[in-house]
């Protein structure tokens, strides 16, 4: 503050004039440029000298660059500052290449620098797509990677459509096996099948068919079909009244053959065995089970045997008197098992008496005399004591006895029989016995 008295005018102005001489002799230092910053400065003279000896300049940067130097500069009587300032951009790190991916940046690594990242096809991105690099030198968001989410590809092929082969259940399917392929790294790591393989054979009906392939990130493709398999089959068959019906296969199936056989005292007439066939019809005549006809007017022995053979068994019981204490005993001990003998498929055939008085007889039907000698001269039977010769159906002489024989022995022998041991299992299958 200047107080003025006297001779104001004149005052004044030497004493400007002193203050101007005196800031020119004061020494100056070059004025203050900070690029991308700017000085704050604080000088002795007052604030339009800010370079003059003295001057405390405080240096500040922009937003988004740093200072490089001292944070305050002073004019020296060297008329230079005392050091040397710079504003450079602020730098964050080199961000890291992701595996399977990349970036793209607009600006590099400096503040304000906008990066987006990418991935490789069959890769997604897992974090921030586009970072900033911010005023603090750090990136803006979250770190990407780039992941294998995609699951592997795998084609199945089409439903498998097979009809099963003649007189069989099954059918043999065969197919390529689907190869997987992987959108990332085209990496598979395992293959599992679910399901019978190609070139099995699969039974009837619908059996579903399963691919899964694992790529290495354990991601899953799985692919299905059908492998479907068809019997053609005929209409159900039954076994004729008083007869037996034995099939192979399914009973029914294409290829399949059915076997008729009788009861004992029943002939088949038809067809003996019928085929089902591809159009779905059987073969041949139904059959059914007639009481058998038995023909004694034929002219010799042989003849005779002849219409039993392969449907019955023969009990032949020779005697030479109707008196024979082993003839009464033996037609005693078999009146009661008469339904065994039926069962096991058994005739019985009577000798009696000796030439030229002796006759045959079959149930009520009576032998003529010629026929029942011609009948011992074939067997080789003794005319004169008592005798039992059992044959199989195959006219084969089994077993002789000299003397009664019990029903239990009779029907042990038999039962040994390989064709009775069949004919055992279809009675036992429709609940055929004795009581």
């Amino acid at each position: 503050k200047i107080t003025i008295t006297g001779r104001p005018k004149v005052f004044l102005t030497h004493t400007v004039s002193v203050f101007l001489f005196s800031v020119l002799e004061t020494p100056w230092c070059s004025p203050i440029k900070v690029k991308h910053g700017y000085a704050n400065c604080r000088t002795p003279q007052g604030e339009y000298y800010k370079n003059v000896l003295g001057t405390r300049c405080d240096i500040r940067c922009q937003k988004g660059y740093e200072l490089h130097g001292p944070q305050q500069l002073i004019c020296q009587s060297s008329k230079r500052w005392s050091g040397k300032v710079l504003c450079k951009q602020k730098r964050c790190p080199t961000l890291s290449m992701p595996t399977n991916g990349g970036f793209k940046c607009l600006d590099g690594a400096y503040f304000g620098s906008r990066c987006e990242y990418y991935c490789s096809p069959g890769y997604q991105l897992k974090g921030d797509r586009i970072v900033t690099c911010m005023d603090n030198k750090v990136w803006s968001g979250r770190p990407a990677s780039c992941v294998d989410t995609e699951p592997p590809r795998i084609q199945c092929p089409s439903v498998k459509e097979k009809t099963a082969e003649p007189n069989k259940l099954t059918a043999r399917v065969f197919w390529d096996t689907p190869e997987g392929r992987d959108t990332a790294d085209g990496i598979l790591t395992d293959v599992i099948l679910k399901g019978l393989p190609p070139g099995s054979h699969f039974p009837e009906g619908d059996h579903k068919i399963q691919y899964t392939v694992y790529d290495r990130a354990e991601n899953k493709g799985t692919c299905k079909f059908l492998v479907k398999v068809r019997v053609r089959r005929c209409a159900k068959l039954n076994a004729p009244d008083n007869g037996y019906i034995k099939c192979s296969g399914d009973g029914n199936n294409y290829g399949a053959t059915c076997e008729f056989s009788c009861i004992g005292g029943y002939e088949l007439q038809g067809s003996p065995a019928r085929v089902c066939q591809y159009n779905l019809g059987w073969s041949g005549v139904e059959p059914t089970c007639a009481p058998m006809n038995i023909n004694v007017n034929v002219r010799t022995a042989a003849a005779l045997l002849d219409q039993f053979y392969e449907k019955r068994r023969l009990l032949i019981i020779s005697t030479p008197t109707a008196a024979n204490f082993f003839y009464r005993m033996q037609l005693g001990m078999l009146q009661p098992a008469q339904c065994g003998l039926d069962l096991r498929h058994v005739t019985v055939i009577e000798l009696v008496g000796v030439f030229p008085a002796q006759i045959g007889r079959i149930g009520v039907k009576l032998l003529p005399p010629s026929l029942a000698l011609q009948l011992r001269l074939l067997l080789r039977i003794p005319h004169y004591n008592f005798n039992i010769v059992v044959m199989d159906k195959h006219g084969m002489d089994k077993e002789r006895y000299p003397f009664p024989a019990t029903p239990a022995e009779l029907f042990a022998l038999i039962d040994n029989f390989p064709l009775r041991k069949e004919e055992m299992k279809l009675q036992a299958e429709i609940g055929q016995s004795c009581p």
